[in-house]
């Protein structure tokens, strides 16, 4: 079992930053890919990145390539999102997710958090 807990959600103006943090506890961190989603309101869940066991392989949606990077410390067994350019279409409730494979871009990872609230206002 794996736990994850995000962090750093909030109401930004579009153009603003902001920087998203998903911390894991139960199992070693670092045997696990990792993914981001969102959610917005009506819509259904969406890939926004993911990120390799090392770190080595990322991938984006086309949408935040360029704006959005992720990346890990596996040492902290925590996972980010850092978000630059923010625009109001990426208003939506954003999710961490953890699975224990090398690499994952498919939206059927094992292990879920409870989502971050993200609202960029124009």
């Amino acid at each position: 079992q794996v736990q994850l807990v995000e962090s750093g959600g909030g109401l930004v103006q579009a153009g603003g930053s902001l920087r998203l943090s998903c911390v894991a506890s139960g199992r070693t961190f670092s045997s696990y890919a990792a993914g981001w989603f969102r959610q917005a309101p009506g819509k259904e869940r969406e890939f926004v990145a993911a990120i390799s066991l090392t770190g080595g392989r990322t991938s984006y949606l086309d949408s935040v390539k360029g704006r959005f990077t992720i990346s890990r410390d596996n040492a902290e067994n925590t996972v980010y999102l850092q978000m630059n350019s923010l625009k109001p279409e990426d208003t939506a409730v954003y999710y961490c997710a953890a699975h224990p494979t090398p690499f994952k871009i498919g939206a059927d990872y094992s292990y879920w958090g409870q989502g971050t609230q993200v609202t960029v206002s124009s």
